[in-house]
């Protein structure tokens, strides 16, 4: 029997996040069923939507809802194509059966680029001398930061911040890493606590997991903490900053700008009347669209159906223990 799989993406989502190259290979595995609009589908309607299909392939806007599992008796699998899966509520997911998946993170590269260019530009104010040549006017020059003589302080040392590191040292920067979940082992970068991570910087970059002990990390009194005219960008989720604090310590010039990827809108991207400041540079969530970035995720759903199709849990499953429905479907179709 041949699988039938739902494709979440909007036409926005499938070009930024899946394309033709990865479609074309999941369906070789599966009869795919594409989201017939251009709404994001949750809850009930995409279990309406999706319908006879025995797996979703949802992307990060798309989440996985209790009332989408207990209205479809036939699903199997719920596919993220991202590495973030906090919005799939994965216990209901459990008690109905239904095994939860993820890719694997294939945006390190494209993410740190993309850091490395928020820090040449809040280092060197480029969109706003940019900005005021666009609009007619003529920019003052004024002095700016050289990256080979300054600190970079990163918060969260996982795959990301140990590239960005690498990236880092390679211009001449010192480094120091805060991290209570990781070991640094490079002698060229010095490992401390967050305040005094925070207060030794010239540049900060939030990388930090986002968990409930994470959520507004970044608040007043750690934006306090920073050297006064540093800079501050954010990489990882909207919901580790508070952005009331943000704000005042932006008012207030403690911190010199800020840039960010992510924030409290719609997608985790930017909120518009922050993003609309002159001192801070910001992109709507862009971090992995690259096409290497994308379709390394993508193909990472389109290997994990080739495994279901082969009666296997694929890789990057969740909860394998509590996919009974996939049990009891191959248990039937053997």
């Amino acid at each position: 029997m041949k699988l039938r799989v739902f494709l979440s993406h909007t036409p926005e989502m499938f070009e930024g996040y899946y394309g033709l190259r990865a479609l074309a290979a999941l369906a070789e595995h599966a009869e795919v069923i594409r989201n017939p609009g251009t709404s994001v589908l949750t809850g009930a309607a995409l279990a309406e939507a999706a319908r006879g299909c025995h797996a979703i392939v949802a992307d990060r806007a798309t989440p996985g809802l209790p009332e989408t599992f207990a209205a479809m008796p036939e699903l199997l699998a719920f596919l993220r194509v991202a590495v973030d899966i906090s919005t799939i509520n994965v216990p209901a997911a459990s008690a109905a059966g239904v095994l939860v998946t993820r890719a694997t993170p294939g945006f390190v590269d494209a993410v740190v680029e993309l850091g490395l260019g928020f820090m040449v530009d809040l280092a060197r104010d480029v969109s706003v001398m940019a900005g005021t040549y666009r609009a007619g006017g003529l920019p003052q020059g004024r002095m700016g930061l050289q990256l080979s003589a300054a600190r970079l302080g990163i918060i969260g040392y996982g795959r990301i911040g140990q590239r960005l590191a690498e990236v880092a040292l390679a211009l001449g920067m010192r480094v120091t890493v805060a991290d209570p979940f990781a070991k640094v082992t490079d002698p060229r970068i010095t490992q401390a606590a967050f305040n005094e991570v925070l207060s030794d910087s010239d540049i900060v970059v939030c990388l930090a997991i986002s968990d409930a002990s994470t959520k507004h990390l970044f608040n007043a009194a750690a934006f306090a903490a920073m050297k006064p005219g540093a800079r501050f960008i954010n990489l990882s989720r909207g919901e580790l900053v508070d952005e009331v604090a943000l704000i005042a310590a932006l008012d207030s010039r403690h911190i010199s700008g800020a840039a960010m990827d992510v924030g409290s809108a719609l997608d985790q991207r930017p909120n518009p009347g922050l993003a609309a400041r002159a001192d801070v540079v910001a992109t709507p969530h862009i971090g992995g669209m690259t096409p290497e970035a994308m379709e390394h995720q993508a193909m990472d759903t389109v290997r994990q159906i080739a495994a279901l199709a082969r009666r296997e849990i694929p890789e990057g499953a969740v909860n394998p223990d509590e996919a009974f429905r996939l049990k009891e479907f191959l248990a039937r179709t053997g």
